[in-house]
């Protein structure tokens, strides 16, 4: 008797349309073809080898958005995650109190150096006196 193995998580399995597709898969796959065969036919003039090295060089980025995935998150995903990380958000946040404790040492020892200004002259110690 033949057994099949069913898998535990079934949110993993996506439905699949045609040539064993999924319907994103087809989706990046179709506007591939329209963006790189043009380009193809465009860049031919120059020569057939470097117009097919240019055809999927323009191609790629389709074929990864259509195939990639990491921790069950698309690559569209990944990628806003990334730019909003490095560009959008700050940097390493310091956490910065204000201490007052050393305000106030600053300006007890400003008042003690202009006291001690003070009676060092001869005009204040009379003064005081």
């Amino acid at each position: 008797m033949a057994y099949v193995q069913v898998p535990k998580d079934l949110t993993e399995i996506k439905t699949k349309i045609v040539f064993n597709l999924t319907k994103r898969q087809l989706i990046c796959f179709s506007i591939a073809i329209a963006v790189g065969v043009p380009v193809y036919f465009l860049a031919r003039q120059l020569n057939d080898s470097l117009a097919a090295i240019i055809m999927v060089i323009v191609m790629l980025p389709f074929f990864l958005l259509a195939m990639y995935r990491k921790d069950g998150r698309p690559l569209e995903k990944i990628l806003k995650d990334i730019i909003t990380q490095k560009y959008l958000r700050p940097g390493i946040r310091v956490y910065r109190t204000a201490n007052l404790y050393r305000l106030l040492e600053e300006e007890e020892e400003y008042d003690n150096g202009n006291k001690g200004s003070r009676q060092k002259s001869p005009k204040n110690n009379k003064s005081k006196r």
